[in-house]
């Protein structure tokens, strides 16, 4: 540790959050170091996962650099603060696993609703050919529609997670999504631009 490192963990509570909102990003270090392992072990406990965990745990402090001005220390604590923006996150983690649960179900019940029809090998086909078309993708859109249709996130989350302008991931979006249209069906069918 350097002696510039040592001199920041060595703050007291109120130069430390004096530092944070300053936009010092030693002191965002320090923070983390200190209050990181509160924030994930109320992830950890609530989500029961430990990679969702450490996601959820990014994210507040993310969000808490990001939203630091809005940090008014009359009001509480910077770890009541982190807290309350952990409890967000934890509540949009848990949302977004009820969702894909609900998918799961939802294409479950349909599945044994079609159990007697043969099971069709160009659905296999298709996705094989939906990843390599994906693969093709020029890195935003395909990093924005992967975190929207496996990660199951809003294009707000995805801006808070990628850290880009809401309206370049809708961008993002719209643009892969043509693409893929275009790509995928014929050419005449789907007005291709890029």
């Amino acid at each position: 540790m350097t002696t510039a490192q040592q001199t920041v963990a060595d703050l007291d509570d109120r130069a430390l959050v004096d530092g944070f909102l300053a936009g010092d990003e030693t002191c965002l270090e320090t923070v983390h170091r200190r209050w990181g392992p509160l924030v994930y072990a109320l992830a950890w406990r609530s989500l029961g996962d430990p990679r969702e965990a450490e996601d959820v745990s990014q994210l507040v402090f993310l969000a808490a650099w990001r939203g630091r001005a809005g940090y008014v220390p009359e009001r509480g604590t910077l770890p009541g603060w982190l807290t309350g923006i952990a409890r967000r996150k934890i509540a949009d983690a848990l949302a977004a696993r009820t969702r894909r649960s609900e998918l799961v179900a939802a294409a479950g019940a349909q599945l044994i609703l079609r159990h007697d029809e043969p099971v069709a090998p160009e659905a296999a086909i298709d996705r094989v050919l939906l990843a390599d078309e994906m693969s093709q993708l020029p890195a935003p859109q395909r990093r924005v529609l992967n975190l929207a249709f496996y990660d199951d996130l809003t294009q707000t989350q995805i801006a808070e997670v990628t850290g880009w302008p809401l309206g370049t991931v809708k961008s993002h979006a719209r643009r892969g999504l043509r693409r893929l249209a275009c790509r995928l069906q014929d050419a005449d069918a789907v007005e291709c631009a890029a």
